[in-house]
Order: structure tokens, then sequence, then C-alpha cells
């Protein structure tokens, strides 16, 4: 198991969402320098702390743990297969955080870069009924 995996995902959960240590901290109820322990591996977090991280970024601590932990699939662990939704989450960080995107979406907020990931996978025959059916809701909103 690497060691570096959990200080380099939390900022890449960070980065991600664009929080700010500060902002992060404050969630967690722990100081800056805390948290920026966390992220250079001088500290590890809590199982609270954990807790917190993981309903911050709004994954389940299951989720987070799969994305920092590297299991040899080829030892029997008694621990389930990575989800659908941690899958679809390292898909998507790495998806922003790829330098080809990275500049070309950060003015976007995280709604609409989950809008977008999800768009770009689906067939042309669905993207045209998404946008109709998003016509239809923006007149009735108006």
């Amino acid at each position: 198991m690497k060691e570096r995996l959990l200080p380099e995902k939390l900022k890449e959960l960070r980065k991600a969402h664009n929080y700010t240590q500060d902002y992060v901290a404050a969630a967690l109820g722990v100081v800056r320098q805390t948290y920026s322990h966390y992220e250079s591996g001088r500290r590890t977090p809590s199982p609270d702390i954990l807790y917190k991280l993981a309903g911050l970024y709004n994954i389940t601590v299951d989720d987070l743990m799969q994305l920092t932990i590297e299991l040899d699939r080829n030892v029997y662990y008694d621990a389930p297969a990575p989800t659908q939704s941690s899958e679809d989450l390292a898909g998507f960080l790495e998806y922003f955080n790829s330098p080809n995107n990275k500049k070309k979406y950060q003015l976007f907020n995280n709604l609409e870069k989950e809008l977008l990931y999800y768009f770009e996978k689906i067939s042309e025959d669905d993207k045209r009924e998404i946008i109709e059916f998003t016509k239809i809701k923006a007149h009735k909103n108006r």
C-alpha cells in the first residue's frame, strides 16, 4: 500500500471542489495547519475526520477509503469491489484534473462539471433528448 495515496487524494478532492485548505479545515473543525498536515501526510485523519471529509465531498466513507487505499486484487480481502459511485468519482476527478481539462473548466462550478462529465458519455440521441427536456424545464421556470 502506498503511504502517500490518502494525502494525494485529499488534495485532489479539495482542488476538484475548488475549496481552500482554510475552508476544509473550518468544515472539519480543525485549524488549517492540521488539515495541511493531512494533505502532506504528516498526520493521518481520525475516523471522525474521515467521516466529515466524506460528508463534505458528498461521498460515503467506503467510497473515500476505496479511493485512497490501493488494494492488490490478487489477494483476498474482506472488502467489496469498488462501487459504481467510487468508480464514477475516480473517473470524474481524473477527467477534470487532466492538464487538458483543468484550465478549460476552472470557472465551472461542480454541478456544471458533473453535468458535462456525464453528458459526454451518452449518445447523440440522448444528448438531444436532454437538451429538449432542459428547454421545457427552462420555459416552465420563467
